[in-house]
């Protein structure tokens, strides 16, 4: 056995030069780019800003982070909160009859491919230009970035909801059409028990992409931790960035953890 072992060791493919060969491309790539790289940017107290950044970040403004006033920090985690949240309801309730128009299973072919471009359309729009097209017309403020969560949520939404819609068990469907339901009996018994479940667990993970984005669109003023972070940031009073930034790392673990069990007890039941 041990012979047999060594011989087929002995006629292993040696491929070391193959690999010596991609290594040593891999390694030259590497030096190439790094002839890329421009440092003429730089200032020569670039370090000493940076050191001035991470202490502001690690010793942050007490009294901004616990201040309960509209100007604080515990106000902005709330009204970024809303935003995404609202977002999501409301790009929740619009993606489904976007889904079941654009679902092939259900509708005719050709009405599927135009639910499904509009769709398309709709997610090639970046974040951000939506957000500036509704701080023309709404202002500045937390109503702007709620419309802009709530469009930006359709894209994909919609797209995992169409999903949902095409793997559902069609011999339940077909079950309680030969038993003598109407239609809205076999969508209110048949397909929204399997599709609730998919449905409030892709909202749940969106609304977790939100938070994140809305403290990103609040830099062009449609409300949350954004544009205090940015004024903050470009006054230099990094301590009140550090509050900032010191609530949105516990908003967001908060609700990781929170979303994450609720998405547990959906798929686990």
């Amino acid at each position: 056995m041990n012979q047999r072992i060594k011989e087929a060791y002995e006629k292993r493919p040696k491929d070391w030069m193959y690999n010596l060969a991609i290594g040593v491309i891999f390694v030259g790539l590497m030096v190439w780019s790094g002839s890329a790289v421009e440092t003429a940017g730089t200032t020569q107290d670039g370090g000493q800003i940076a050191l001035n950044v991470l202490a502001g970040i690690f010793h942050p403004d007490l009294s901004f982070l616990f201040d309960f006033s509209n100007k604080g920090v515990p106000y902005l985690m709330l009204e970024t909160i809303c935003i995404a949240f609202l977002g999501t309801i409301v790009g929740a309730i619009l993606s489904i009859p976007l889904a079941f128009i654009s679902a092939s299973n259900l509708t005719p072919k050709p009405i599927a491919f135009a639910g499904r471009m509009i769709i398309m359309a709709v997610r090639t729009v970046p974040a951000f230009v939506y957000g500036l097209m509704f701080i023309r017309v709404t202002g500045p403020g937390a109503f702007a970035g709620l419309l802009t969560m709530g469009v930006c949520s359709v894209g994909m939404i919609s797209k995992m909801y169409i999903e949902a819609i095409e793997d559902i068990d069609t011999h339940v469907i077909e079950a309680l059409d030969a038993s003598g339901f109407n239609m809205w009996q076999k969508i209110r018994f048949g397909i929204l028990p399997q599709l609730l479940p998919n449905f409030a667990s892709t909202a749940i993970y969106r609304f977790d992409i939100n938070l994140r984005d809305a403290t990103i669109l609040g830099m062009v003023g449609a409300g949350g931790f954004g544009a205090p972070l940015i004024f903050a940031m470009n006054a230099y009073r990094w301590n009140e960035a550090g509050a900032i930034l010191a609530g949105l790392i516990v908003l967001i673990l908060i609700i990781e953890y929170i979303s994450t069990r609720i998405r547990l007890k959906l798929t686990r039941g």
